[in-house]
């Protein structure tokens, strides 16, 4: 064809989209919403995103993330259990499958989500099992719950990292969310209330914050991680399969990408990692999108290609070493002469009103 060291401990990250302040039910019944999306009656700034830590005694885990910079909002609740509506009695038995847990809303410009899990490994134990500090049961238990499938990569490159640092196995969940139940109002800011209050944890790590969070600029390569092969799998298309991990080429004028016009900007399908901008996308006639060039020179890797009895030049993205296509030197000259032809199905593309919301909104210029 064509001519993009933590310490991981126990607790349960639920990276949720805007969660309404109570999302009951079982898997069936509840309906999380995308991260970012402000829940009904919340009215949040749709650039917020929400993720939920479940690490033993919730009092602690609030005051912990009430303190960093670029948090708006946290709650003290129980998540993933299948009461409807548990009350502390309830969850206290261990019978309705509840995990103390605190959502916490953020600001993704401020601080990042890979900033906000390696902070959260800080003050739990990984390896511990429904148990953290004085507090044993499984409602104690530690683990990471998304509602947003695209959070999962960043939580798993953490997870990941701690348990290559640790003997014996995390044992943290890394699951979907299903439910979150705000806990009563006397558990909301406890430590605020009672500042000599019981807390199992300590806050002394949040000294190790950066003065600018690491991740908060969308071009840092540290924000998007490569999925296992296995999730890959599960969430892209065959084709996108083939096209990213096999080097494979869909056929031409299949894919919409190649003639859309939308603003906005074209993201590597398997991380996420922002590539080509709308700006800079041009009618080649090809029947596969072309761009002048990429969003930074640095977010994509050439290497020769000289496959098929040709010589090109393969382009592939710098985080996830997806195959997206080649470059050539026969683009228009006054967009510079070079033509990005890149699959379609190796891109994702997000609209100008959504960049906020994801997290892309620095890179809100280039898409003209």
């Amino acid at each position: 064809m064509h001519r993009c060291l933590i310490l991981l401990a126990g607790s349960v990250l639920f990276l949720t989209g805007a969660l309404s302040g109570s999302l009951a039910g079982s898997p069936a019944s509840a309906a999380p919403t995308s991260a970012g999306d402000p829940s009904p009656g919340q009215g949040r700034a749709p650039a917020l995103r929400e993720i939920y830590f479940a690490g033993g005694c919730f009092w602690g885990v609030q005051e912990y993330f009430s303190r960093i910079p670029g948090v708006a909002e946290t709650q003290a609740g129980y998540a993933n259990g299948s009461a409807r509506h548990p009350s502390y009695q309830d969850v206290c038995t261990g019978k309705t499958g509840h995990a103390e847990t605190v959502r916490v809303v953020y600001d993704p410009a401020r601080v990042c989500l890979k900033t906000l899990a390696i902070q959260f490994f800080k003050i739990i134990d990984p390896l511990s099992v429904n148990r953290q500090g004085n507090d044993i049961g499984t409602q104690y238990r530690t683990g990471m719950y998304y509602a947003d499938p695209a959070d999962r990569p960043v939580l798993a490159s953490v997870m990941a990292g701690v348990q290559a640092s640790v003997q014996g196995k995390v044992a943290v969940e890394l699951e979907a969310l299903t439910s979150f139940h705000p806990a009563e109002d006397y558990h909301q800011d406890y430590l605020k209330k009672h500042p000599g209050g019981y807390c199992h944890i300590s806050f002394e790590s949040l000294g190790d914050l950066p003065a600018k969070p690491a991740g908060a600029d969308p071009l840092d390569p540290n924000r998007y991680a490569r999925p296992s092969d296995g999730e890959l799998k599960a969430r892209l298309s065959s084709e996108a399969w083939t096209v990213t991990q096999l080097a494979g080429t869909e056929r031409p004028f299949s894919h919409p990408y190649w003639k859309s016009r939308e603003r906005g900007i074209y993201v590597d399908v398997t991380t996420g990692e922002p590539l080509f901008a709308s700006a800079d996308k041009f009618e080649s006639g090809c029947g596969w999108p072309a761009f002048a060039r990429p969003i930074a020179p640095e977010v994509l890797k050439e290497s020769a290609d000289l496959s098929h009895g040709m010589e090109r030049t393969e382009v592939r993205s710098r985080a996830g070493g997806a195959h997206l296509g080649h470059v050539f030197s026969d683009g228009p000259r006054e967009l510079g002469g070079l033509r990005y032809c890149i699959n379609g199905a190796a891109l994702r593309f997000v609209p100008l009103e959504d960049m906020d919301r994801e997290g892309y909104g620095a890179l809100k210029h280039l898409a003209r």
